[in-house]
């Protein structure tokens, strides 16, 4: 039902939602159990394509991508996702950078993306890491509020050369 994937059962009472949010976390490990989330992954990523997302997929675990979905345990549904990899800069050392971070809009305002950000950090601080980077679209103004409250800081702007 939920893949071959590892799952951390997680009860979070959040300061800004007085009630106690129950989910699951599930780290998705195997092209196989993609599937699971294509609803979300497709919503958010509207490049993407369902029939290439398996073996894109493959391709990044191999490249050291980790994908973690959150599980709305009443609705049995995945309601968000959290993609990031490690890196070791020059200029920042060894740290977690997070591709993706998405909750489908029906789940939001129920502390999912909060969630799935502190299962990072947890995971980086673990690992010795020195920092959690993300980059975010300007207009992602709901998410720039989430980021600043937990603690990040914009540090640089994000350059793109794209080759035909």
């Amino acid at each position: 039902m939920l893949g071959t994937g590892s799952a951390y059962h997680s009860t979070y009472t959040l300061s800004e939602h007085p009630k106690i949010i129950h989910m699951k976390l599930i780290n998705l490990d195997a092209e196989k159990d993609i599937g699971r989330c294509y609803e979300v992954l497709l919503e958010f990523r509207t490049n993407l394509k369902k029939e290439n997302i398996a073996s894109q997929f493959a391709a990044m675990l191999a490249e050291g991508y980790q994908l973690v979905y959150v599980l709305d345990e009443s609705a049995n549904e995945v309601a968000g996702f959290v993609g990031f990899r490690k890196q070791h800069m020059f200029l920042n050392g060894r740290i977690v950078y997070i591709d993706d971070l998405f909750v489908l809009p029906r789940f939001r305002g129920k502390g999912y993306a909060s969630a799935l950000l502190d299962h990072v950090h947890q995971l980086a601080a673990d690992a010795h890491m020195n920092a959690v980077h993300l980059d975010s679209g300007y207009t992602r103004t709901d998410a720039h509020r989430l980021y600043l409250n937990k603690g990040y800081i914009m540090q640089c702007m994000h350059f793109v050369h794209k080759l035909d």
